[in-house]
């Protein structure tokens, strides 16, 4: 499974069955209508090709079927999803964590606190980088 992406939605379809551990196409696009993710509820036919994707990608599974309904469910974690996409975010910045969090910290996302607790961290994992 290479580095896929996942879009806009694709992540939405992911975050539900993160939380639901399992839905079928149906349930997703009934709770996408719930959460109001846009103004209008995407198509039965939309979700359905979404998760078809994801399941290409290798990142959901049919899991059973209920009545003429497959069952999905998430085959890799939200951590790992993460972790992808923040090595795609710092290839990005050229591997350059100075400046992502320079980035951040312009956007108003990072607090004095979060880099004491970023500098805890990295002090007891003894994985320094050296500067460049």
């Amino acid at each position: 499974m290479a580095t896929a992406k996942l879009s806009k939605l694709e992540f939405q379809v992911m975050e539900l069955l993160w939380a639901n551990k399992e839905a079928s196409i149906r349930q997703i696009q009934e709770a996408l209508a719930e959460k109001g993710s846009t103004k209008r509820a995407h198509a039965y036919t939309t979700i359905q090709t979404v998760v078809y994707r994801l399941e290409e990608k290798g990142f959901v599974q049919r899991v059973g079927k209920i009545e003429n309904f497959h069952v999905f469910a998430a085959v890799i974690s939200r951590a790992k999803a993460q972790k992808r996409l923040l090595e795609d975010v710092l290839g990005f910045f050229r591997g350059s964590g100075k400046l992502v969090m320079s980035h951040l910290i312009d956007a108003g996302e990072l607090t004095l606190e979060d880099v004491r607790e970023a500098e805890n961290l990295l002090k007891s994992s003894g994985k320094q980088r050296k500067p460049q």
